[in-house]
């Protein structure tokens, strides 16, 4: 049957991931900060200092203070209290514009400070006091939004498929990357074709296609702009026999857009979120949940858990090991966790964190095509021979973060698959006592980003490269229902195969 829910991971709006805890709270949505200036706007006019009005709300002068600077948000009752205080309605602390031309820069400004991808323009923080006069908070502000329209204006083409990863990966932290529905559609299919242990086998996945109606085949001339594709009228799932991929993990990601009930997607953030639940389908069945749950426990008890014992025990690439450690960490063994897959050059293809971990991001909350430090074991472990595992403790400004991580050829070049855990979970992990240490200052330019000093000025203007563009990380959906796909050779590819005698059945 279909699974009945198409969308797992449902495409939203930003907006509507950022209401968090503060159901109860006093905006109910609107602007701390511009809440608190209106609250400094009417206690000044009342000629009342931040103590003065602090006694008569019963609140202390620092918590005051963090109301008004939009680092607290005051709950309904408080603000109550200090509407009365100031002899105004609470409607006007909560609603309308900032009071003043110069409130109005203080809460641009403010946000600006707070905005994803602030540190990396280079701009430093700066504090509004009372000091700062009007004209010189407005060129902050204006600088500000003119570097920041200029980012955006450059990422004009690409501007929706980035967001569209940003709010797919909010979605998944919100989750903690563990989908029980996925996983219990995949261990369905695992007991339907009597699989009890070990690695899943190529004829396993032939059941698993046979028992949904589907014939799995291997030819040679699939569309190279493809990994698979399905003829849903003659109910077959065609692999390449050039390889290159695990052909298990290829034909139940394609049995995944059936078994998950996927329609066609409707645009870039559907296809990502397509793209998503098969992948997921896929490990689930490569590594199921109920036979590599016990074991995880088991090697948290021993404190020994390492992703490449799943990579050896079930037979799957490193990579799906990680992706599955990442889906069952949180869940099952209580472990907040980072991934990513990078580049030689620093690149990240993928990432998804819900352990605090600060990625490198444009001003759009944008990571993809963003580079690591390179400080961080995903590119220090490039150093080492391709295969080896390798641990490092990294320390940052949100804190230490130990990683392992795993650097392995591919078609289009070398990549590194990474995982980590904040240092207060590392004693579960085996290679904790690895004694690499690294210090990253990213996203502070001056950690690995800028040249140094002396370099820059001797080669200044001397210099032009030619950057490589890494186009699929930042493609809108182009024209056709399916990004990247040809879609006048896939049809000539399954016109001729479907009536074609010379196809066989895939061993």
């Amino acid at each position: 049957m279909p699974f009945s829910h198409p969308r797992v991971l449902p495409f939203r709006p930003a907006a509507r991931l950022e209401g968090g805890e503060h159901g109860s709270s006093a905006a109910g949505g609107s602007d701390p900060v511009s809440v608190g200036r209106r609250v400094r706007h009417h206690r000044r006019r009342q000629g009342l200092t931040l103590a003065d009005l602090a006694t008569k709300v019963s609140l202390s002068g620092s918590a005051l203070s963090l109301i008004e600077n939009g680092r607290r948000e005051a709950r309904v009752s408080v603000l109550g209290e200090i509407a009365r205080a100031l002899g105004v309605e609470p409607a006007e602390l909560l609603s309308g514009g900032p009071p003043t031309r110069r409130s109005s820069l203080e809460v641009r400004w403010e946000h600006a400070q707070r905005a994803p991808g602030f540190e990396t323009l280079g701009i430093p923080a700066v504090r509004v006091g009372a000091g700062l006069p009007d004209d010189a908070l407005e060129a902050l502000v204006g600088l500000y939004e003119t570097v920041v329209g200029l980012q955006q204006q450059r990422a004009a083409t690409p501007e929706f498929a980035r967001l569209a990863n940003a709010e797919l990966r909010a979605l998944m932290r919100e989750a903690d990357n563990y989908f029980p529905e996925i996983e219990a559609r995949a261990a369905e299919l695992v007991r339907a074709v009597g699989h009890t242990r070990g690695p899943v086998t190529r004829e396993a996945v032939h059941r698993i296609a046979r028992h949904v109606g589907f014939e799995i085949r291997t030819v040679p001339d699939v569309p190279t702009s493809t990994r698979t594709v399905t003829d849903l009228s003659n109910r077959r799932v065609y692999l390449p026999s050039r390889g290159g991929h695990d052909p298990r993990a290829a034909a139940l990601q394609a049995l995944g857009h059936v078994v998950l009930g996927h329609r066609p997607p409707r645009d870039y953030a559907e296809f990502l979120a397509q793209r998503v639940e098969i992948n997921y389908f896929a490990a689930a069945v490569l590594v199921p949940e109920s036979s590599v749950v016990p074991e995880l426990q088991r090697a948290r008890q021993e404190r020994d858990i390492a992703v490449e014992d799943l990579r050896d025990a079930y037979g799957v690439s490193y990579e799906t090991a990680a992706h599955r450690f990442c889906n069952l960490a949180t869940e099952h063994l209580g472990l907040r966790v980072h991934f990513m897959r990078t580049s030689r050059d620093g690149v990240i293809y993928k990432a998804y964190e819900n352990d605090g971990v600060r990625f490198p991001m444009d001003a759009s909350g944008a990571i993809e095509g963003a580079r690591v430090c390179r400080s961080w074991t995903a590119r220090v472990v490039f150093g080492r021979p391709v295969g080896e595992v390798y641990h490092q403790y990294t320390d940052t400004g949100r804190g230490t973060y130990w990683c392992t991580a795993v650097a392995e050829p591919t078609s289009a070049g070398p990549f590194s698959v990474s995982v980590g855990v904040p240092f207060d979970q590392v004693r579960w992990m085996r290679g904790r006592d690895t004694r690499e240490r690294r210090v990253s200052g990213c996203p502070d330019p001056g950690c690995c980003t800028r040249p140094p000093a002396e370099l820059a000025r001797a080669w200044d203007g001397q210099v032009w490269p030619s950057a490589r563009a890494h186009s699929h990380l930042l493609a809108v959906m182009p024209p056709g229902v399916f990004p990247g796909v040809d879609d006048t050779e896939v049809l000539r590819f399954v016109a001729g195969h479907a009536t074609s005698a010379d196809d066989h059945v895939a061993q």
